[in-house]
């Protein structure tokens, strides 16, 4: 979601903001803006638009200063506007901020009655009237900040810079993730360490609550009740923060195609030539239930999870939407266990759903692809899917590491729970180290898929099916394809078909069918064939055997490698996700940033 960049330094900030907005830009944006103190005044410059806008307004429209902060922007209250772009200044304070004030509009209210009314329709800007309203009443800056962030109510990463201080930012979390980077004599606030990666590579992560004045010098920082602490500093490896596009055109096509390698070294990691390497202490044996949370692909990842943890360990799972599981009052075991997804592992719901289930559930678990994540913290064990650094917003190579993760932790409760023998156990143990593998050859069907995109893309609704643990994955490949390329799709498991979506079936509408040739393929043939009598057009996904059973009379069809079972999701993400790429290609949208999505959703 929005993204926070702060320098105070050695050197013009102004560039350096802006590069590190460019970093920032996979979180998803429609507006941006910077703000420096230069010879005690502050000013700003705010654009519309792609970053490339704002660079070419401080061409004509030069920011000096040394001390600055950035912001890109993810509307939530007002339109993309450059009056709603951060930063937000009113008189001597400029604030930027990621997450939701929620009592925005009383404090609204009361600033309009002190003389202060709103510039903006935003929620952010009541924090720097609010600010501005306490410096009028004779508090310095530090002092107006914290009375301040004691008003406020919601999720928030804030960022302050104020005029005549060019040595001070102030920054705080509750809710919303931030970071600050340390530097020779120079300090550093980011949404994320990649946003800081060219500048430090020593970070200290605030912790929920904290709030911390910022200079040159170092950092102090405060806790929820206000008591100094000392937060650790990390050293990251900046080979993990790399954001480039290596050769290919868009991000998505390279995290696509990085998919065996990525699987590759979560195998190292997971799958070593001893058998599954997962702590010693987590055993399956006792667990009464799993609930597994999560929101968009993730959630998908869980739902092929069920599948698994059901049939491999016969475990009792049940899946939810992140942001309607605390809402309902879901009955919780203390002899269950909670499994918490994400890929950035800032999720807001997410989080907010793991804080829920704390004393409720005897062990909550992380799988996450960034393992010095808040849920990655706050969870009992945090399980790193080892994806890198994922930038297009469309998901994939951490969908797939993600479900490598759970298949593991699906075989470890197999072994504890006495529902998988050794031949069984050795046999999935050899199907998930051929992944990369497989998945490698899945990747050289790519031609055939850009020539059926093209139709495709002159389609305005797709269905996809599948059954069994392939029903997540028509979920997921209508996501692909919805989020990238704005055609509508859905994805329905098979048997469905019949109680209502096959009225939708006509000669323009593409149906995508995935069908491995398993326990199910017939079942989900006849689906099929229901299709094509109603002169549907279909797109059979499958193997060799399942082409060869399925027979003719099919629009188009792929032939992937054979996948043991129950390990075909794996293998069958690469074709959807490589159909929505492509289909979006055709149509000439934004496939690393499609509009109106955010890559780290950090509000509810």
């Amino acid at each position: 979601m929005c993204g926070i960049v702060g320098v105070l330094g050695h050197h013009e900030v102004a560039p350096l903001l802006v590069e590190a907005l460019k970093r920032l830009e996979y979180r998803g944006y429609d507006s941006a803006g910077i703000a420096t103190v230069n010879a005690g005044r502050l000013d700003r410059r705010r654009a519309v638009g792609k970053l490339v806008n704002l660079s070419d307004l401080l061409v004509h429209e030069p920011l000096a200063g040394k001390a600055g902060i950035g912001h890109t922007r993810w509307a939530t209250h007002g339109a993309a506007t450059c009056t709603n772009a951060h930063p937000h200044q009113a008189g001597p304070v400029a604030v930027v901020h990621n997450g939701i004030i929620e009592n925005f509009r009383e404090l609204r209210a009361e600033l309009e009655a002190a003389g202060l009314p709103p510039q903006t329709q935003t929620d952010t800007e009541t924090v720097a009237l609010l600010t501005r309203l306490h410096m009028q009443r004779g508090l310095d800056a530090r002092a107006a900040a914290q009375a301040t962030l004691a008003r406020l109510e919601g999720a928030f990463a804030l960022l302050f810079l104020f005029e005549g201080e060019d040595d001070l930012m102030i920054a705080a979390r509750r809710g919303s993730p931030l970071a600050l980077g340390h530097g020779e004599g120079e300090m550093f606030v980011g949404s994320d360490a990649i946003a800081l990666a060219p500048l430090t590579d020593r970070i200290t992560y605030l912790e929920e609550g904290d709030h911390a004045f910022v200079t040159r010098a170092g950092a102090q920082i405060f806790d929820a009740a206000g008591r100094p602490v000392t937060r650790e500093t990390l050293r990251i490896e900046l080979s993990q923060t790399q954001v480039d596009k290596a050769g290919y055109k868009h991000f998505m096509a390279k995290e696509i195609a990085q998919q065996p390698s990525v699987l590759g070294d979560a195998l190292a990691h997971y799958l070593p030539e001893d058998g599954l390497n997962l702590p010693a202490d987590l055993d399956f044996t006792g667990v009464e239930r799993l609930t597994l949370v999560a929101c968009g692909t993730a959630h998908y990842a869980c739902a092929v999870a069920k599948y698994w943890f059901e049939a491999l360990a016969g475990l009792p799972c049940e899946i939810d939407v992140a942001s309607e599981f605390r809402y309902r009052a879901p009955p919780l075991s203390e002899r269950g266990w909670a499994v918490f997804v994400s890929q950035s592992g800032e999720t807001a719901d997410t989080l907010a759903a793991l804080r829920h289930v704390k004393g409720q559930v005897a062990r909550t678990l992380a799988v996450v692809n960034v393992p010095t994540s808040s849920i990655a913290r706050e969870a009992d064990l945090a399980l790193p899917i080892l994806a890198g650094v994922e930038v297009g917003v469309a998901s994939t190579k951490a969908f797939t590491c993600q479900l490598l993760v759970l298949a593991a932790l699906a075989l470890k409760a197999g072994r504890d729970r006495g529902r998988l023998d050794d031949a069984a156990y050795a046999a999935h143990l050899e199907t998930l180290q051929a992944l990369p593998g497989l998945v490698n050859q899945a990747l050289a069907l790519a031609p055939e898929i850009e020539a059926l995109a093209a139709e495709v893309a002159r389609a305005q609704d797709v269905l996809f099916l599948g059954r069994g643990p392939l029903y997540p994955l028509a979920l997921e490949g209508a996501l692909k394809l919805k989020e990238i390329s704005y055609i509508h799709a859905e994805g329905y498991a098979s048997g469905e078909l019949k109680h209502g979506p096959i009225a939708l079936i006509d000669r323009d509408v593409p149906v995508v069918v995935l069908a491995p040739h398993d326990r199910l393929f017939d079942k989900t043939v006849s689906n099929m064939q229901e299709v094509m009598a109603r002169q549907g057009k279909v797109l059979l996904v499958s193997d060799g055997p399942g082409l060869r059973a399925a027979g003719a009379g099919t629009w188009a069809s792929l032939r992937l490698p054979e996948v043991a079972e129950p390990f075909a999701p794996i293998v069958h993400a690469i074709p959807v996700q490589l159909l929505a790429y492509y289909t979006a290609i055709a149509k000439g949208t934004d496939v690393d940033q499609p509009r109106n999505l955010a890559k780290s959703v950090t509000v509810e």
